[in-house]
């Protein structure tokens, strides 16, 4: 099952549906709370303004009455308070109005009424109105309210608009009249809302993550069918071509891209052609010239044997041309063994052979006085490899030569380092070095750091790249470092039983 990190990762349509739908609910929430407060207020504020109508015309109301009682004694009074609060109980057509009536704390004990109608409980009232409205009655300020909660006896809880009024009562005192309207209902509109806005904006987000999936499908399918295309192309498969349909944009995207993919196929058939020529030319001419290489070096042996009895420039000149005939045989060599590399005709004669040995036999086949400039540092036990010698002798051969010609007169150090199934050869030398463009470079084919010194020192620019190609014929690999003047490393890496693989490298191409 595709994780949805993964699925964000490879997936266009999934990232930018995604996207779209959560921008989408973003949005739709942003707007739904918006309305959904503006109706909540609207419905609050009337139910405000006409609870404060009500209560004030039933606080004049209750004045009138008490004012007509003020001569009755106190069981008269408590008769009309008791007739004041017997409220018709709530019922579920009708929304609650419950009273609540507090008697002043200077008030004499014989007019002192407290009560509430329906078993309200007195806590209903906030203090903090009770306060104001105290305070609202001496300095004749306006009608005083606050929100709060119907708290009956029974545990039942609703919420409420308590507003508040003074009553008085000539040659008794001061009551403290409370009028609390349910917002029960109001609260079961506003819910009914709430619900329908969440349906709608779920509904209207799917609606959108949908259109929107089905809409980039159709846009994106054409180009996953390029990419398809492209990766049959790069696999080889040049004949693949991309189904049309339409003459839209996305239709004039698949004309251009078959016609990339027809020019592509033409380009690529006259490359491979080409390659082919040159590959066989190479091979044919270093074949061709084997023969006549030869004969020229059989005739320079025997001037050369025979230049004691010439003139000092005769001598020199059969000297001159024996060592050029070494340095064109090398480069036939070369050349032979690039065509079987290109034709993939390159085989192993697998030994098992001690790597010190061979190393040390290599470097006083190129540097006799190796004490002297070679550093050599490897294991005192042999270090025993199946590999083909020739192959292996000639890596080092042209890693050490490479270190010779760019050390700078400076010496050279060789590591050998094993593990139970790798080793490794390093080798470092401390010259002109190179920059980054040079190594990638490196192992491409004719490719020389510096002519002059190449031409010099008979280089022809493929040691480097035969070396690699040995290296991976032994499922090896070869990894470099340099830096500008402070010289260059390289490191052979090869598994020490035919057949096997790297799985770590003894000696790491930067340097400690």
């Amino acid at each position: 099952m595709t994780s949805p990190f993964k699925a964000w990762n490879s997936s266009l349509v999934f990232r930018v549906t995604s996207t779209i739908v959560a921008l989408s609910f973003i949005i739709i929430w942003l707007l739904g709370s918006a309305l959904y407060n503006q109706i909540s207020s609207g419905i609050f504020d009337e139910k405000l303004k006409l609870s404060i109508l009500d209560a004030q015309s039933t606080a004049r109301n209750t004045q009138l009455q008490l004012t007509f009682s003020q001569y009755q004694d106190k069981a008269a009074l408590k008769l009309i308070f008791s007739e004041i609060l017997a409220v018709p109980p709530k019922t579920f057509e009708s929304a609650a109005r419950e009273l609540a009536i507090f008697t002043y704390k200077d008030t004499g004990s014989r007019y002192r009424f407290d009560g509430t109608s329906n078993l309200l409980e007195p806590k209903s009232v906030p203090e903090s109105l009770r306060e104001k409205t105290r305070v609202a009655s001496t300095t004749n300020s306006s009608t005083k309210w606050e929100r709060t909660d119907l708290q009956y006896v029974d545990g039942k809880v609703e919420p409420a608009i308590a507003v508040g009024h003074i009553l008085t009562i000539k040659g008794a005192g001061k009551y403290e009249f409370y009028v609390l309207f349910s917002l029960a209902q109001q609260s079961r509109t506003m819910s009914l809302i709430l619900n329908y806005l969440w349906l709608t904006g779920i509904a209207l987000t799917l609606l959108i993550g949908l259109i929107t999936f089905f809409v980039l499908r159709r846009l994106i399918s054409p180009i996953r069918d390029a990419a398809r295309v492209a990766e049959e192309l790069t696999a080889g498969n040049l004949e693949l071509r991309m189904d049309i349909q339409g003459q839209d944009e996305i239709a004039s995207l698949g004309y251009s891209f078959n016609e990339m993919a027809v020019s592509l196929q033409q380009q690529i058939s006259r490359l491979e052609n080409l390659s082919k020529l040159q590959q066989r030319f190479v091979s044919d001419v270093s074949h061709e010239l084997r023969t006549p290489l030869t004969t020229i070096r059989m005739a320079s042996q025997v001037i050369y044997s025979a230049r004691e009895n010439f003139e000092p420039t005769v001598t020199r000149s059969a000297e001159l041309l024996i060592s050029q005939i070494e340095r064109f045989e090398s480069l036939l060599t070369d050349l032979l063994e690039v065509s079987r590399f290109d034709a993939q005709a390159a085989i192993l004669e697998i030994e098992e052979i001690d790597l010190t040995t061979l190393v040390k036999e290599t470097i006083d086949y190129l540097h006799p006085s190796q004490d002297r400039i070679i550093h050599l540092w490897a294991p005192d036990k042999p270090v025993l490899v199946d590999v083909d010698p020739r192959r292996i002798k000639r890596i080092i051969r042209n890693l050490i030569s490479n270190a010779v010609d760019h050390r700078e007169d400076k010496n050279i150090d060789i590591q050998i380092e094993e593990t139970d199934n790798e080793v490794s050869i390093g080798v470092r030398d401390y010259g002109v070095g190179f920059n980054y463009i040079d190594k990638k470079l490196l192992f491409e084919r004719f490719w020389r750091a510096d002519s002059s010194r190449a031409r010099t020192t008979g280089g022809t620019g493929l040691g480097l790249s035969i070396a690699l190609e040995d290296a991976r014929l032994h499922q090896g690999e070869i990894d470099v470092w340099g830096e500008p003047t402070k010289g260059a490393h390289f490191v052979l890496t090869i598994p020490k039983f035919a057949g096997g693989t790297i799985n770590s490298k003894p000696i790491s191409a930067q340097p400690e």
